[in-house]
Order: structure tokens, then sequence, then C-alpha cells
């Protein structure tokens, strides 16, 4: 135990830094499985099977997890262990363990990815070029390269004519950005492309080109990319692929080409601009998550018209002299097609029995056709792919909620990987998932169709499939990862815990703990409940706040966890920072549990 020492004026303020303690729930787990206070391989095989329910573990492996927690011990405290078990601190400090975190940390696939592409939730980023905001800040292969090794599986590259047109610039047209050169863009695509994923790449590229220059950009790709590159051949594919037959391939999306423009504008209309004062909250932490009922009914009743126009790089009229004289050999790149959604949606929304293609909708466009057309939504995404971007007013870079487009099976829900908050957290969190590999398999409700052929409703209330209880027990770190005044130059910090749902409707909530006071390692033993419908799309979002009476409430962390992947049981959480990197010593001590 230790002191800490806060000035106020000319007056001391002293505080006894306690070590941390498990709490009464884990002392009676102890003792319940273990004899004369030692735990050996056989009851840490009983705990694991019992409270962990990890049914299949054998002895052997709970042998190996015990060495694993006695060489821990060991190295923490610097002594001579006893070799036959763990007593109450060891086993404390082996469930606050890295050995016992909420998700697996093997790295390992384990959905199947013999499914076509449109089955699954891909990984995917909007101007990934950019450095910061999307206006002026710079266009770089650095945050491609840093997208990359974090399992971002899609990469856009806006394609534009240098200044002198006898080359090819990737910016953000219309802007300020300072460009990049695309053959840079396309090396470094080349040599990260599967540092962290072994499972394709895909290539969104934004085409302002003229066929000069088309040509130019093939034999850069070709010539960068070589066997690696996925070409299918035929006009049109009749179905995509499956990601494990392309494992190790680049594969490019775009539309069929379109006259180059020397400019675009940022005309888009948007009455949901992020102007007017923020939240204390907000501040600090980006927005809060959006209800996505109440944004669509919101939405609804500003938009009274049903149809929807065609995406961000549709602004660019078609030149039908141009098309004709398309470069072949760039049209031979283009794998997977980009069609257009101009005109009545239930026109593009179509499902063409012998081809398939990619749209993209802006995140408004998107509620607007969710609104309108939400089960043919889900039904174009059972054989087709659907790209949501950030509207043009996010010139921040900042994000829209991803469930939507989740909950409406698009695959491709693109998001500006170049800053933080919470929807980010949400993205970083989803793609936590099936090992981390960038692909995460659709939820059978978004793929299935019934016996009249009919697809499931996204505005049908299911019913309660299973309820996840959480209970938060303590926190501990932040003495070691925070200097003595980061939270409060007076005291101490009052620490609480937000925790809840973000899912369908239905399913999403907040809740949260009490705030302890004055301790850096608080324990609240708060449980929480959670009802849920779709726990296939449901995400656990855990933050941890510093009360502040007369200030904005201080970021003490964060995680997100993909529900269907929580191992059950007592597990330590690991906690991020605000840009989704992992504190080193930050974690939270919590239990979970499903129950029907």
């Amino acid at each position: 135990m230790s002191k800490q020492t806060y000035r106020i004026c000319c007056f001391q303020r002293k505080f006894k830094l306690k070590e941390a303690e498990a709490p009464d729930e884990i002392k009676d787990l102890f003792e319940r499985f273990s004899e004369n206070g030692i735990m050996t391989a056989e009851h840490l095989c009983k705990f694991l099977k019992d409270v962990q329910s990890e049914e299949n573990v054998t002895k052997e492996e709970a042998e190996t997890v015990m060495e694993s927690a006695l060489k821990l011990v060991h190295e923490h405290l610097n002594i001579v262990f006893h070799r036959k078990g763990l007593n109450l601190d060891g086993f404390f400090r082996y469930l606050f363990s890295d050995l016992n975190v909420s998700i697996s940390t093997d790295k390992k696939v384990h959905h199947d990815m013999t499914a076509p592409l449109s089955h699954y939730f891909i990984y995917t980023s909007h101007n990934t070029y950019l450095t910061g905001n999307q206006l002026n800040s710079d266009c770089s292969d650095v945050p491609i390269i840093k997208a990359l090794q974090q399992g971002v599986r899609v990469i856009e590259l806006d394609m534009w004519p240098n200044s002198s047109k006898d080359n090819v610039d990737i910016l953000h047209g219309g802007t300020l950005t300072p460009p990049v050169e695309l053959i840079q863009c396309l090396k470094s695509i080349k040599e990260h492309a599967f540092v962290a994923s072994e499972y394709p790449v895909i290539i969104t590229l934004e085409d302002h080109l003229t066929p000069d220059l088309q040509a130019k950009a093939a034999e850069m790709v070709t010539q960068v990319f070589g066997d690696i590159l996925f070409t299918c051949g035929a006009e049109c594919l009749s179905e995509f692929p499956s990601p494990e037959s392309l494992k190790g391939r680049i594969i490019i999306s775009t539309k069929p080409p379109k006259e180059y423009l020397e400019s675009k504008k940022l005309s888009e209309k948007d009455n949901g601009s992020q102007k007017g004062k923020k939240s204390s909250e907000e501040k600090a932490w980006g927005a809060e998550i959006s209800d996505l009922s109440q944004k669509m009914i919101a939405y609804s009743e500003n938009k009274d018209n049903g149809e929807c126009q065609d995406d961000e790089a549709d602004s660019h009229h078609e030149n039908p002299n141009i098309q004709q004289n398309i470069a072949p050999e760039y049209k031979h790149l283009i794998a997977i097609q980009a069609g257009k959604s101009k005109g009545p949606t239930s026109e593009w929304l179509t499902v063409d029995p012998i081809k398939v293609k990619r749209i993209s909708l802006n995140e408004e466009k998107l509620i607007n056709v969710a609104l309108n057309h939400g089960k043919d939504l889900i039904r174009f995404t059972q054989r087709n792919l659907l790209r949501v971007y950030p509207k043009g007013m996010r010139v921040d870079s900042s994000n829209y909620n991803p469930l939507i487009g989740w909950m409406h099976g698009a695959q491709m829900v693109a998001f500006n990987m170049q800053g933080h908050g919470r929807p980010l957290w949400l993205m970083q969190g989803m793609f936590k998932a099936n090992g981390g590999c960038g692909y995460v398999k659709k939820p059978e409700l978004l793929l299935k169709t019934d016996a009249n052929n009919e697809v499931h409703d996204p505005k049908r209330l299911l019913s309660v499939k299973t309820t996840l209880k959480v209970k938060v027990y303590m926190g501990k770190g932040w003495h070691l990862d925070f200097k003595r005044t980061h939270f409060d130059a007076y005291s101490p910090p009052d620490f609480y815990v937000k925790i809840g749902i973000a899912g369908v409707p239905a399913d999403s909530r907040v809740k949260k703990t009490k705030a302890i006071e004055d301790n850096w390692i608080p324990t609240w033993n708060d449980e929480f409940e959670f009802p849920l419908t779709v726990p296939e799309l449901a995400l656990l979002r855990v933050e941890v706040h510093e009360y502040d009476m007369s200030e904005i409430d201080d970021f003490g962390g964060q995680t997100c966890i993909p529900v269907s992947e929580l191992r059950t049981g007592i597990r330590a959480v690991p906690i991020y920072n605000e840009k989704g990197e992992k504190y080193p010593s930050v974690k939270l001590l919590m239990r979970f549990e499903f129950v029907k």
C-alpha cells in the first residue's frame, strides 16, 4: 500500500493507493475450487468447465493454463512460486490476465469462408488515402498501410490526372488535398495487403480519367500486382467467388469508366449537417450512437420521395463517345462491376438471376431506401454487394451508425478511418470477430428465404432469442498508464462504467454503474441484463468515464466486443484508447452469461 498526495492551495490531501483485492465472489469461487488454499490443475479444470463454460477442456489443457498462470505470477512477484498450484492472489492475477480475456486472442478464422462474397460483412474504408479531414489533409499511402495492418479489406482510391495530365494521382477531387501518386499507393497495397489477413483485398476505384490515362493506370495495376490480381474474364460475374477461393488475391471494383471532369464540387444537399452546438459529452467522446428507429422516423418526416439518385461518382455525366473509347486493358481489370442506382428504386434493386453487381449509397440515401424498400434491400444483398459511405457534409472525417447498413445486409459499410469516436469503435468491434480476418459471415436471418420465398422484414419485431447477463466487478491499471493528476488535479479519479448494446433497434440500450469516488482501483459489483432479439448483430459497448461535477467527464477507456464472440464466465476485458489502441495495463473484470 502506498500514498498519493494532492495539493489544494496551501493544503495537502493524502489518499491511500491500495493493492487490487479480489471481490468477495471471486474469493468464494476460490474456496469452492481449491483445497487448503491451493488451486491445482485439477481444480482449475473443474473451474473452467463449471464457471467458464469450457466444457471440452481437458486436464492436459488445464495443466498448460496452470503452467502459464504460475509463470505469470512469478514474473509479477519475482519470487519462487508454489509449483503445485495457485493461491488466492495467483488465481486473482490469472483472472485479470491476458490468459483469460473476454474474446479469443488466437486469431483463428472460424466462420465458413466458402460462401459467395455477398454473404459477408467486409471491413471497408472510405477515402483511405486521406490522413485527416476531407478538405485539406494530405493524401498519402501511410493511412492505407495502417488500414491494411488493422485488417481492413476494402481500400478506396480516387484517381485523377496529375497537373500535367500525363500521370495518375490519388486525391479527393474538388478539395485542397495534396495528391499522392497512384503507383506509390499500389506498391504499398501489395506490400501490406496480407500482413493482417490472407483473405482478399478489394480496391474500389473512383475513376476520373481519360482513356489514355485509364490505359496507363491499367498498366501500373497489372505490373504491380501481377499474378495476384483477380480477373474474371467474363463481362460480368454470374455469382461472386468465395473469400476462401480468393485468398491472397487483389480485386478491382469500379463503375464502367466515366468522363473526366476538371473538378468536382461538394454539392450534396444535407439537412443533417453537423452544425450547431455540441453537448459537453460529445466534445469529449464524439457523438453518441444514433437511435436507429428515431433516426429513420425523423428522416421519413423530412423526405417524401422514395426514389434514389445515383451515388457519389454519378455527379459526373456520362459521355457516350468516351464510353466507346474505354481502354480495353482497363476494362479487363474490373472484376466487380459497380452498377447505377439512378431512377426508380424498384428497378435497380431488382435481382438479376444471371449476373451480380455492386451499388453504392450514401448513409442518408440508405435510410431513405431502407424506409421504403427494406425487404428489397435484404433480398438484393443476398446476391449483390451494397456499399454505404459517409454523407458529403462529414468533412471532419466523422462517421455514422453502421448498424443501419448491417441490419439491411450491406456488406461494405465504408468508414473514415482517419479519426476516432463511437461509430468507429463499433466498426473496430465488429471486425474483431472471426479472428480479425476482415470478413464476418452475415447471420442466416439475412441470407435465407422462407417457404414462400419471402425474406426477413427488418421492421418486424422479433421475439427475444437470448438474454446477456453482465456483471462489472472492478477495474485496475489506470494508475500505471496515466499520470497522477491526469483525471483530477486534486484527488484520485471517480470512475464509472457505461455499458450497453449496439444492434437492431429493439436490442440497443445503454446503462451505467455507480461512480466510485477517489479510487484508482474501483470496485462496482453492478449487474445488468440485455434481452437480445438478434444477438448475431449485437455489439457489447463498454466505456469508462471519470465523473467531473463541474466540467466534462473525462475519457477512461473503451472497448466494443461482438456478442457472438464473448467467452462466458469471469473474464478480463482489455480497455482501449480513443484511437482503438489497447492500453498496456487497464482492464475490467467482468462476468458474462447467456440465459434463454
